[in-house]
């Protein structure tokens, strides 16, 4: 099971808000707090507010910004990671307990605002929503098939035995 390393609530430090922005290549739409950090005690997910900045909806709670973990998925969905987790029928019942669990959470968006509980919409926005959880049978699906761990793969930052 997966473990956030750190939990931060509330507003982000000026280093926390530079890091969002340099990762996102912009400013947020939305007020945000971190929600999980990296080994290294960098921002990895965010967590959304359920309205963006104009007041508009903004289904996706969590957003993930580790570089590592971003790319690490960006190849799954690339070998058709999307399909192949719809496709699991044993992550069936996974899934859509993941999407009443953030309904609950944020506004009654389903993950990713996926209109349809039985469909994937973006394996990032899974992940980062059970690293924020504190892990989930999704989210150890996602890392199994990404090839990565979690937390020992983060933030571009190669760790060495011995590093917390």
């Amino acid at each position: 099971m997966m473990v956030a390393v750190a939990s931060s609530a509330g507003s982000p430090t000026s280093s926390d808000r530079e890091t969002v922005v340099a990762r996102l290549g912009r400013e947020p739409f939305t007020d945000y707090s971190i929600s999980v950090r990296c080994a290294h005690g960098r921002p990895a997910v965010l967590r959304n507010a359920p309205r963006d900045l104009r007041g508009r909806p903004f289904p996706t709670r969590e957003w993930l910004i580790d570089r590592t973990l971003d790319d690490a998925v960006s190849r799954l969905e690339a070998r058709g990671g999307v399909r192949m987790l719809e496709d699991d029928e044993a992550m069936r019942p996974h899934l859509a307990a993941a999407h009443r669990r953030h309904a609950e959470l944020h506004d009654g968006y389903r993950v990713a605002g996926s209109g349809d509980p039985r469909y994937v919409k973006c394996l990032h926005a899974h992940l980062a929503f059970a690293l924020a959880e504190g892990g989930s049978p999704v989210g150890d699906w996602i890392l199994e098939h990404a090839g990565i761990t979690w937390p020992g793969d983060c933030c571009g930052v190669t760790r060495r035995d011995g590093d917390g």
